[in-house]
Parts: structure tokens; C-alpha cells; sequence
């Protein structure tokens, strides 16, 4: 572990991983509570692999085209938030075949990445850091917009948490108390979409569900406070998003992928004490 500090104080790569993972750790436990609370977790994975689209049209426009204004992280975060709100408006208005077509969506998404990828020339390096996570990819610039994102979902949620619980746990009690609950609701996925693309800056688009729900799962197995689910799910994510980079630095594994493992192990054992007990 020494040497692992040693590193973070002479490596900046290092350092700005340690930070990104930080930063991407306080959205995880804090919207990660609502998805596991919620039940969305299948909404929250189509919306996940949604994402490779607006990554692989960027990626495109950058390769083929020359036309490099906007960015595959940016790309992300549009192409997630259309997806949050197509899903969520289907969920609102067509439960009967909610699953099937929220399942169609997921392929239709991730078919359409694959295409415009296939056009794109030249050896994808930037894309397989997208798809598995290079949490040692990140730059200063990732930075500057994972701190910009993080705060602009802290201040939603710290102004709408009331509202969200409500629905959480009783929507037609907040539709009696007339409270606008589809259009909070959507707000919701939105919120989740952008969390999606501050996650997969650290493990990728294959293993973002990871870090997404792990982190609150354990806290809901202690606590069924949903501000304490949100506080400890934090603290976890937080916790393992250090512990595997520095388990990736010593072992020199593949950083995203390390978390991703440490946070499973970790949910695995807590459900084994909890059965011992």
C-alpha cells in the first residue's frame, strides 16, 4: 500500500485515476440507491449499453469525417439522456410490453454503435477504453466535466430528494398530494443516464451496472433508510473504487475491470455473512 501512495504523490495518470474514481463514486451511491430502492436496474442496463451509439457516431464523425467538435464522451451523454427519456416514456405509457421493447431498444442502441463503428477507420484503441474502462485514460478535461456533472446531479437531487423518495416508494400517494410524477420520474432516468456516462469513464460500458447497483445493494442489506443507503453506498463505492486501482497498480491488471471484481467479491461475502449470521 505504500508504494501504492508513493505512486499517487510522483504519478499524475495515477492521480487523476484515484480522482475520477472519487468523483464518479459520489453519484454512484447517491442515484445507485434510488435504482436499487426503485427496482430499475434492467431500465438502468438498456440505457447503459443505449450509450455505445452516440460513442461510436462520434467516433465516426471524428475518423471519417474530420469533424471533431464534439466528443465520444459527449456523444455518451446525449445519446444516453434520449434513451432515458424514449425508455422511460414507454415505460409510463406501454407496461403491458415494458420489457420487450425496452429489450429491443438495448439491441437497436448498441446495433446502431456497432454499425457506425464498423465504418470507422483505423484500430479503435479509444473505443475498447469506452466498452471495458481505462480508469488511467482519463484526462483533465474528462475531469473538469465528471466535477461539472457531479455537481449539477448533486444540486438536483439535494432539491427534488423529497419528491424522489415519494415516488420511490409510493407513486400514487404523490399523485394524490399532486405531485408531477411521470415528468419526475423521466427526470429520474435522466439523472441515471448522466451517473451512466460519469461510470463509464472509470469501468466501462460492460461493467458500469457494477458499480451502478453493488455499492447500494450492500447498503440495503443493512439499512432501509434510504438516506443511509445513499450515505454508505457513497462510502463503498468510494472504498472500492481506491481498493481495485490499487490492487490494478500492484497486479497490473486492467483497472476497470479490477473494481469491477472487487465490488462482485464484495457483495458475494456480505450476502454469505448475512447468511451466517
Amino acid at each position: 500500500m505504500m508504494s501504492f501512495l508513493e505512486a499517487l504523490r510522483t504519478n499524475p495518470l495515477l492521480l487523476s485515476a484515484v480522482i475520477a474514481g472519487l468523483a464518479s463514486s459520489v453519484v454512484s451511491g447517491i442515484i445507485g440507491a434510488y435504482v436499487v430502492v426503485k427496482r430499475i436496474v434492467f431500465i438502468s442496463g438498456s440505457i447503459s449499453h443505449s450509450v455505445l451509439s452516440g460513442i461510436g457516431f462520434c467516433l465516426w464523425l471524428e475518423r471519417a469525417k474530420g469533424i471533431d467538435w464534439i466528443s465520444p464522451l459527449e456523444g455518451a451523454l446525449i445519446a444516453g439522456i434520449i434513451s432515458a427519456l424514449i425508455i422511460g416514456w414507454i415505460h409510463l405509457y406501454y407496461r403491458q410490453r415494458e420489457d420487450s421493447v425496452i429489450a429491443a431498444l438495448w439491441s437497436i442502441g448498441m446495433a446502431v454503435g456497432v454499425l457506425f463503428i464498423s465504418q470507422t477507420p483505423g484500430f479503435n484503441v479509444e473505443l475498447t477504453n469506452f466498452l471495458i474502462g481505462n480508469i488511467l485514460w482519463v484526462t483533465h478535461t474528462d475531469l473538469y466535466i465528471l466535477f461539472g456533472l457531479d455537481i449539477s446531479i448533486l444540486l438536483c437531487v439535494f432539491c427534488m430528494h423529497k419528491r424522489f423518495l415519494i415516488i420511490c416508494f409510493d407513486e400514487e400517494q404523490a399523485r394524490l398530494q399532486g405531485i408531477r410524477v411521470n415528468a419526475l420520474y423521466l427526470l429520474l432516468l435522466v439523472l441515471i443516464a448522466i451517473t451512466i456516462v460519469l461510470l463509464i469513464q472509470v469501468v466501462g460500458i460492460i461493467l458500469v451496472m457494477t458499480m451502478l447497483t453493488i455499492p447500494a445493494a450492500i447498503a440495503n442489506l443493512f439499512t432501509a433508510s434510504l438516506s443511509r443507503v445513499m450515505f454508505i453506498g457513497v462510502i463503498l463505492s468510494a472504498a472500492m473504487c481506491f481498493g481495485g486501482t490499487a490492487l490494478a497498480y500492484h497486479l497490473d491488471w486492467p483497472g476497470g475491470a479490477t473494481i469491477a471484481l472487487v465490488a462482485g467479491m464484495a457483495y458475494i461475502a456480505t450476502l454469505g455473512c448475512q447468511r451466517r449470521v
